[in-house]
Formats: C-alpha cells, structure tokens, sequence
C-alpha cells in the first residue's frame, strides 16, 4: 500500500521548508481533541493540496488556513469534534471527526446545513482517504 507521502507527491503537492508544530499545536488546542498522527505528519511537512486524485477533486487546506476555514465556515461551533481539513470544490468539506472510541474517520460533509446526520465516511484514516481516492474508490456508491 501506498503512503499518503507517495499519494499526494505524485499529484504535485510541495514541501513545507519549515516545519508546523507550532501551528498544529493552536489547531489541536483550539478542537479540543489530537489530530491523527499522518494528518499531523502532512501539515508538517506540506503545504496543502490542491488536485485531482483519480476522478475527485481534493483541495487539502495548508496549516495556516486550518483555523481560519474553520472559524469562517463555524465548523468548529457547530460539529462537535469535527474539523474541516480542505474540500472537495464543490460545496462539501473534508473533514476529521473524531469517534467516540476514540478512533478518527476522514469525512464529506456539505458546508451549509452543518450537521453530522450528513457526515459521508470517505477514509478511515487520512492515509486510507487518499488511497481510496487513489484506488479509484468512489465517495458515493
């Protein structure tokens, strides 16, 4: 299986020259809950994403535009344990959202009507989101 490294380098994403812990600390501070370790591992060593992967469209956001995408869209105020992580370009979010065993999935969920009853899983991890994507995996079947 591929890594999410591999996935999202081949598309075109570039490297962050410094790393962002800093910045993911205020994220991890400002939700209340730990960011998946390959999640952490992508806003440190990348800036963003924005491509197609297979036949979806994935726009990750960088670290900077973490908090603030999600303050503007009030992801955070109103999904509990949900945080917007990029879109899909077409009025959906990516998300995290963590489980209550304590597990995280990634998640589409659309910008408007805020509310988990329309939460799509698409990833069990943020590493199995792209190889999904990667695979050819539909969100939607």
């Amino acid at each position: 299986m591929e890594t999410f490294a591999s996935i999202i380098e081949k598309y075109g994403s570039k490297r962050r020259i410094e790393l962002a812990t800093e910045n993911i600390n205020l994220i991890k501070q400002k939700i209340g809950f730990e960011l998946p370790n390959d999640y952490k591992e992508f806003l440190n060593k990348y800036t963003g994403f924005e491509n197609f992967i297979g036949k979806e469209f994935v726009r990750l956001w960088d670290v900077e535009e973490v908090i603030e995408n999600n303050v503007d869209y009030q992801i955070i105020k109103e999904l509990n344990k949900t945080i917007g992580i990029g879109s899909n370009g077409g009025g959906e979010f990516v998300g995290i959202q963590k489980m209550f065993n304590g597990n995280c999935r990634i998640i589409l969920s659309p910008f408007i009507d805020l509310d988990e009853e329309y939460h799509t899983e698409i990833g069990d991890s943020f590493t199995n989101f792209l190889v999904r994507l990667e695979e050819g995996i539909e969100w939607f079947k």
